[in-house]
Parts: C-alpha cells; sequence; structure tokens
C-alpha cells in the first residue's frame, strides 16, 4: 500500500512541475502580447518554451521514459 501512495505522490510531482513550467511559459507570452509561441521569433531557441514541452513529456511518461512520438 506504501508503494502506491509513493507512486501517487510522484505523479502528483510532475503533474505541479507541469503547473509550474506552463504558468512561466503563459507569463512569457503574455508579457510579450502573444497567445502562443509560434509567433514569437525566439520559438526555436526559447528555454522556457523547451522546459514546458520536457516538463509535458515528463508528466505524460510519469518520469520513466517512454516512446511518445511527437
Amino acid at each position: 500500500m506504501s508503494e502506491q501512495v509513493a507512486q501517487t505522490a510522484q505523479k502528483d510531482e510532475f503533474e505541479l512541475e507541469l503547473d509550474r513550467q506552463r504558468e512561466i511559459l503563459q507569463t512569457c507570452q503574455s508579457e510579450k502580447g502573444l497567445n502562443s509561441c509560434f509567433a514569437c521569433e525566439a520559438m526555436f531557441e526559447c528555454k522556457t518554451r523547451k522546459n514546458y514541452v520536457d516538463a509535458v513529456y515528463i508528466s505524460m511518461s510519469k518520469g520513466d521514459g517512454g516512446g511518445f512520438d511527437f
């Protein structure tokens, strides 16, 4: 039973990090007057966007890696 509790806590940790990265990304977009990263000239070099994409991937795989094709 304690392993299940630990897994639930771990899932929450990934989701919390995803929420944190989403807030950072949305703040950046808001500060630049954008509603999407696609309109930003720095999209492909952007550390903020990369951190968010990484957080999405980790949240989807719950930290175990995975075979997601984006």
